[in-house]
């Protein structure tokens, strides 16, 4: 069986591809380590600017210690074609509470389990990107993404 041949990708229509992979996906999976190990699970963005994207997550699962330990995670987005977005960057508690309130306020989710924003098991995390790839189904070829051009 012979490899199948990707269509061939213009560079500069990468960043919009993946946002599209992204919308379409809605649930990536997120990678932390847990010591040695890693450690993979789906997560349901409340918030995505471009490549940046907010998680919500409560203080007591265990991806909280793994992120406190070890900030560098990835996110896989992977759409019903099998084209990937895979976003590499840091985790990061966010504190902003203008921005967590505008997070509260559009997600109807958050507001019926837990009831008020200042629930102290709700943790916010940003994930910054610092390397975006998308791939084609089965191309097994990755094409750098421009971060700065993800809005």
């Amino acid at each position: 069986m012979s490899r199948p041949t990707p269509e061939p990708i213009e560079p500069g229509l990468l960043p919009e591809l993946a946002r599209a992979v992204m919308r379409s996906a809605r649930f990536p999976m997120l990678a932390t380590i847990d010591g040695d190990r890693p450690r993979v699970r789906p997560v349901s963005p409340v918030r995505t600017d471009g490549f940046t994207v907010d998680i919500a997550n409560l203080k007591d699962y265990h991806k909280t210690g793994e992120i406190a330990a070890n900030p560098h995670v990835e996110l896989c987005y992977m759409d019903d074609r099998h084209d990937q977005v895979r976003i590499a960057g840091t985790a990061e508690v966010l504190e902003d509470r203008a921005l967590l309130q505008e997070i509260w306020d559009a997600n109807p989710l958050l507001r019926r389990y837990l009831g008020s924003i200042d629930n102290p098991s709700l943790i916010v995390y940003r994930v910054r990107p610092e390397r975006v790839r998308f791939m084609r189904e089965w191309a097994l070829e990755y094409h750098e993404v421009p971060i700065d051009e993800g809005r």
